[in-house]
């Protein structure tokens, strides 16, 4: 019995960021000195970012400078240009009203791309670490999708950028207690509703990179659904680093949920790199290579660390180009546009996510072209 992702899919909002505008917007706020504004524009530039989606369309236009301030889903930049400090409550308001609607579009283009009706669905995860509330996001989907009410559902949240793959790993430890199981795995992110006026080096890094996104995998064991390109699970790791614990961290407070993201990240990483694979693949070779790109930074020390070749993180490098660090939801990114490629059969594909601890989430896949 193999268990395998059938289909993914993925969804952004329909405002886009320029990555220039939004460090023109950060380093013109009130107050920033020129130190900060140094910062920012050096963070900016350096992200290897060029665009980014957001559910904020009035941060978009402020960014653009193409409209007046104003969204009435929440308010996050006065007519003047300056960025608003709303409560936890009322970003976390905004994530009730606009997360579900993103999960609903990724669910139901990975459901088309396998040929799998809601009514075969069996069983639903869903991530998430930029909101919260209950009943969650595994409710909506049933009641969006108008799944089976039978379904069993699980939610996997405040594990951050690494956390589709224990979801991966939740459905496949699924399908192999039941062989029949038809399981969606769906993580939304709307880290752009935690934006704030960047002060310090862990605020300018946050605001350079994260933005908003979806993306869905059809996941099953059955092999007659099997009938076009997949990877099959082979098997799963998680590695926590000696140090990093307070170098990557995600806390909610007053004015949104915090994020911890320090120089030390990239650094720890390509110490930590070499060993942590090794322990994971042993002697098994690798085809392909999907990293989560935290940033520009972390991919380069992946890269160094590993010694690979100069274009062995392109699709990573492509997916943080053009849609920057959607979380949760950025592997699934990545997986999708390898699984459109094309990939030989029998590739083996190393899947790396990093998330708060330091804590490294590893899978191995095997890409196949049809129906074994």
């Amino acid at each position: 019995m193999t268990t395998r992702i059938l289909s993914i899919g993925t969804a952004v909002p329909e405002a886009r960021l320029r990555q220039d505008q939004v460090r023109d917007l950060f380093a013109g706020q009130p107050g920033a000195d020129r130190l900060t504004r140094r910062l920012i524009g050096a963070a900016f530039d350096a992200s290897a970012i060029e665009t980014r989606h957001t559910v904020l369309d009035d941060l978009a236009a402020a960014a653009a400078a193409s409209a007046p301030a104003g969204d009435e889903r929440m308010p996050t930049v006065t007519d003047a240009g300056s960025l608003l400090a709303p409560s936890t409550g009322a970003r976390n308001d905004a994530y009730i009203r606009l997360a579900p609607p993103l999960f609903a579009e990724a669910a139901r283009k990975a459901l088309a791309a396998a040929s799998v009706t809601a009514a075969e669905v069996t069983h639903v995860v869903t991530v998430s670490c930029t909101g919260m509330f209950a009943p969650g996001p595994d409710y909506r989907l049933v009641r969006d999708l108008e799944l089976p009410t039978t379904v069993a559902r699980a939610h996997l949240g405040f594990m951050g950028c690494a956390a589709a793959v224990p979801a991966l790993r939740t459905a496949a430890q699924t399908c192999a207690a039941d062989p029949t199981a038809v399981v969606l795995v769906v993580c939304a992110e709307l880290c752009s509703l935690h934006v704030r006026t960047p002060a310090d080096h862990d605020e300018i890094v946050a605001a350079s990179v994260f933005a908003d996104g979806a993306a869905a995998a059809v996941v099953s064991a059955d092999p007659s659904r099997a009938t076009g390109a997949s990877f099959e699970l082979d098997r799963f790791a998680t590695v926590l680093t000696d140090e990093g614990e307070k170098d990557m961290a995600w806390t909610i407070g007053d004015t949104g949920f915090e994020m911890v993201l320090s120089a030390e990240v990239p650094r720890i990483i390509g110490r930590e790199i070499r060993g942590a694979v090794e322990t994971f693949l042993g002697d098994d070779g690798v085809d392909t290579w999907a990293v989560h790109p935290g940033g520009r930074s972390v991919l380069d020390r992946v890269e160094s660390g590993l010694e690979l070749p100069a274009d062995a993180l392109t699709v990573s490098r492509d997916v943080l180009r053009d849609y920057g660090n959607m979380s949760s939801a950025t592997i699934l990114f990545i997986l999708g546009a390898l699984l459109a490629a094309g990939l030989d059969d029998g590739d083996r594909v190393a899947t790396l996510a990093f998330g708060p601890g330091l804590t490294l989430e590893a899978a191995r896949l095997t890409f196949r072209t049809g129906a074994a």
